[in-house]
Parts: structure tokens; C-alpha cells; sequence
């Protein structure tokens, strides 16, 4: 038992893995006969020719995955099922009852959810998720998107951001209660990014947090298909795999012991995000309240569509069940509907931003319902292995689909009673990063200003006086100083020359 809770601690820890073993001939026959009943017997078809270690490494690839599974979800995906029509989709916002809103609800309940959030952090209630298995190809960057420098003033990565934002919580969780708080990170990566987070967390010391509170685990694959439902081979002794998309996180935690991990410190309440939001605000305090106030299994947050055609996908219920509906569903009427209860308002305003609240309750039931999300199909060029000549093959158009899960595909799983959402300030809480410096939208330049701009409005609101010259705007304020505005009235009366970081208190 000590030994198996050892290998569990190195995997999340990122110690090196054991040498493969080599599988005994039983073994391999064992395996070739499941694959060839499957119809899927080209997975070896160069078995023979291989180096022993390459064999040993094939072999423990394909044990990995289910040919019987892998050939059920292929058919799905290339003959899917023709279903009646049933006409139109039913779609109504959330019903009142289970949502709130930063911009309209009552101060005095936000600061009650903000208190309750807080006290189940500061009795280590509270565990966090984030989905960082995105590589900065598009950023112009070879590392993860979490190392990724946006270029503020200090020079932060958005990990180091968002792990002193854990830091900073923990800490005010300690001042409100006495009680030490500990809020656990599970970082999930992908295969290209988890030994770059590795080593990123390991030579910032894990940015001042804990290691033994920092999880890196790696999200699972699926073999790529052919247009003809057969398994395809990156080379002779590899498996053509990639990311099973970020609905993969459920099976994730189940594989990678995370969830077990999470038991046992007797963790009630899971914030999931993604890395490339610079604004996260990381287990809010707010957001945990609100879902455990509600009593619900999951909750997103939503920032408010700007506009009838921006290009957002919607929380809303649809067929009387929580879902998340993309713009590219919605017909140009339903996009433009008012708010029979103001005018001024969109009726589908709640634009999804991958910000989830859940239950460990709900985490709990994983294996009743993962095997019941649908998988989505990508067609694709995948350089593969010609079966009969052993060449590598580049295609001119795709040859083939990558299947993955959207991590919004249990929301129609769930009771509506047992789903809710909340809506906060775009400009306080989301500015993705997602395209190439320069490109104006959703870049590095555009993060860098959020969080200036918000740096800016909290010292003006804590009363002191930020001077601007030119084109130079806003300040930096060091989650290490400030959580989400609270703490500056040090700075009051003072004037601070655009840009500027504070780091510390002086």
C-alpha cells in the first residue's frame, strides 16, 4: 500500500517514470488476437520488424486503449445514427431561481456568497482544476500556454499569475478564520506540455505554493481513425493518439488518481478553468458560495454577450435541460430576442466561458455518466503509415477525424435544479488569450491591458492617483498584494506614474 500511495505521489509529482516492461510472448500474442478480432490488426503489422524496444513500447501503447470501444466509437462518428425529426430545439434562459448577476443582484448577497465561499476555503474545502494542456504554437511560443510571458511589467507567466492568486487566497482564508488553508492545484496537461509544466513549476519552486499541494497530471489520448474506421499508425511502433479534448478531464481524474486524492482531504467544492484567461479569479470566494448557497451540482460562470453576433456559445436549458448552445446554432431571430423584462437586454445573453463550479458529490458519480458523453468528430490531415508499402504518407486533404468530448457535454445530463450560473464583469473576469501578438483581439496586448486597466481601477477605488502620460496606462498589482481589489488602502493619497507594478506594500 505504502509503495502504491509512493508511485501515485511521483506520477503527480513528475518523477521519472519506471523503464517499460517487456511483455512476455503470451502476452503479446494475447494482445495481437484482441486487435485482430477487432479488425484491427494493422496496428502490428510491423511488429515483427521492430528494434525489442520499440516492440515493448508499441505494446504497452496499444494496452492502453479498447479496440472493441475504439470501433464503437469510430462507427458512431462516421455513421451516425439518423434520427427523426423532432423539429426546433426548445431554448429558454436558466430560470431565475439559479442565477445571479455581479452587474444586477443585490451587494449584500454577493458579499454573503463571498463569505460563505471563504469560510469553506478557509476549512480546506475548496480544490481547483486547470485545464493547461494548450501549447503556444499560435502564441509564436514552443512552451505550454501557462509559461507564456504576456509582457507585464514583472514579466509573470500566466501559471505564476494564477498561483499567487492561490497564494493570496489562502492567506486571507487564514486572516478571516485562524485556520491554515490549503486549496489543492490539479494541473492537467496534454502529452507535449507535461514535462515543460513540469519543469517550468519546478524551477519557479512551484511560484511560492506548496509542492505537495500541486498535481500535474496529463490528459488521456484516443487513436486517430481513417475515413474507413481503422486505427492509424504515426510510425511503424507508434499509435497515431491526440488529446481527447477537454471533456477528457473527467476520465482524467479517475485515471490519474485525482479524484481519490481529493477524497481524502475531504475536498467538497472544484473550481475548473482554463489557463489562458489572464482575469481568472482563481476558487473565487463568490462563485463557490453562490454554488454551495445553491445547493447544485455544477455552475458556470458567464460573462454578458456584448452584442446579437458576437461569436459566443450560450448557457441556457434546452429541450427544459442545462446546455451549452453555440451561435452557430442559433438562427438570427432567437439571436436577437429581447428580455420581455428589459428591453435593453439580450433575452440569451450568457456567454460560456469555460469557468465551472462542481460538486465533489458530482465527481463522485463520474463513472455513471462519462461513458455516456458523445464524442465529437475533426477531420483532419494525419500523416500516417501506408499499411502496404511502410511509407509515411502526408495527405493533401483530410484522411481521417480525431475524435474528442467537450467538458460541457454532461451539462444535459444533469436536473435543471441541480445547475445554476452566475454573470460577472467581462472587464474583471475574462480576457482569453488566444491568437498571436498584434492580431488586436484576445492576444498578449489585449491581457496585458486587462490587467493594467484593472490594476488602475483598483488603486483609483482604494483612493489613490495613477498619472498617465502619452500612451503609457495602468498599473500591475501583484496578486501577492491584492486578490480581487482588497487591501490597497495603503495607497491612498498617492500618486503613482503610469506603468508601474506594486509588488509590495511600502
Amino acid at each position: 500500500m505504502a509503495a502504491a500511495i509512493k508511485n501515485l505521489v511521483d506520477k503527480f509529482q513528475g518523477h521519472s517514470e519506471p523503464a517499460l516492461r517487456d511483455p512476455s510472448a503470451e502476452e503479446v500474442q494475447e494482445l495481437k488476437q484482441k486487435y485482430e478480432q477487432t479488425g484491427q490488426s494493422q496496428v502490428f503489422a510491423f511488429y515483427d520488424q521492430l528494434s525489442q524496444t520499440e516492440q515493448t513500447q508499441l505494446f504497452h501503447q496499444a494496452s492502453n486503449f479498447d479496440p472493441t470501444r475504439i470501433n464503437e466509437l469510430a462507427d458512431k462518428a462516421l455513421n451516425p445514427p439518423k434520427t427523426e425529426a423532432t423539429g426546433p430545439a426548445s431554448l429558454e434562459p436558466l430560470p431565475e431561481i439559479a442565477t445571479a448577476s455581479i452587474l444586477d443582484s443585490d451587494p449584500k448577497d454577493i458579499q454573503g456568497y463571498y463569505d460563505e465561499g471563504l469560510k469553506l476555503v478557509a476549512e480546506s474545502q475548496v480544490a481547483v482544476v486547470l485545464l493547461a494542456g494548450g501549447q503556444g504554437t499560435r502564441l509564436g511560443s514552443s512552451q505550454p500556454k501557462g509559461c507564456f510571458d504576456i509582457g507585464l511589467p514583472s514579466h509573470k507567466s500566466l501559471f505564476q499569475i494564477q498561483a499567487e492568486r492561490i497564494g493570496k487566497l489562502q492567506l486571507l482564508a487564514k486572516k478571516s478564520s485562524g485556520k491554515d488553508a490549503v486549496i489543492p492545484w490539479y494541473v492537467m496537461t496534454s502529452g507535449p506540455t507535461r514535462k515543460p509544466t513540469e519543469d517550468f513549476f519546478g524551477e519557479h519552486k512551484y511560484f511560492g505554493l506548496d509542492k505537495s499541494n500541486v498535481f500535474i497530471f496529463e490528459q488521456g489520448v484516443l487513436p486517430c481513425i481513417s475515413n474507413e474506421g481503422k486505427i492509424m499508425l504515426e510510425s511503424k511502433s507508434k499509435v497515431a493518439v491526440a488529446p481527447d479534448g477537454n471533456g477528457g478531464i473527467y476520465q482524467a481524474l479517475l485515471t490519474a488518481g485525482v479524484r481519490e486524492d481529493m477524497r481524502k482531504r475531504g475536498i467538497k467544492h472544484i473550481h475548473a478553468y482554463c489557463v489562458d484567461n489572464c482575469l481568472v479569479k482563481v476558487a473565487d470566494p463568490v462563485f463557490i458560495g453562490f454554488a454551495a448557497d445553491k445547493k447544485v451540482d455544477i455552475a458556470t460562470k458567464v460573462v454578458r454577450k456584448r452584442n446579437a453576433t458576437e461569436s459566443v456559445g450560450l448557457i441556457l436549458q434546452k429541450n427544459g435541460k442545462p446546455d451549452v448552445v453555440e451561435y452557430s446554432e442559433i438562427d438570427k431571430e432567437t439571436a436577437e430576442a429581447k428580455d420581455p423584462k428589459n428591453p435593453n437586454l439580450l433575452k440569451f445573453r450568457a456567454a460560456n466561458i469555460v469557468n465551472h463550479y462542481y460538486s465533489f458529490e458530482f465527481f463522485d458519480s463520474i463513472e455513471t455518466w462519462v461513458h455516456k458523453m458523445p464524442h465529437h468528430i475533426a477531420r483532419k490531415k494525419i500523416p500516417s503509415v501506408d499499411i502496404e508499402s511502410g511509407e509515411i504518407v502526408k495527405p493533401e486533404k483530410p484522411n481521417g477525424i480525431k475524435l474528442e468530448q467537450f467538458i460541457f457535454d454532461n451539462f444535459p445530463m444533469i436536473a435543471l435544479e441541480k445547475f445554476a450560473s452566475i454573470e460577472v464583469r467581462r472587464e474583471d473576469e475574462f480576457s482569453p488569450l488566444k491568437n498571436a501578438r498584434g492580431t488586436g483581439e484576445d492576444d498578449a496586448d489585449t491581457s496585458k491591458r486587462d490587467i493594467m486597466n484593472q490594476g488602475q481601477k483598483w488603486i483609483e477605488r482604494a483612493g489613490g492617483v495613477v498619472v498617465t502620460e502619452g500612451d503609457a496606462v495602468g498599473v500591475e498589482v501583484s496578486p501577492l498584494i491584492s486578490y480581487g481589489g482588497e487591501g490597497l488602502e495603503f495607497l491612498k493619497g498617492r500618486e503613482i506614474k503610469a506603468p508601474a507594478v506594486i509588488e509590495k506594500e511600502e
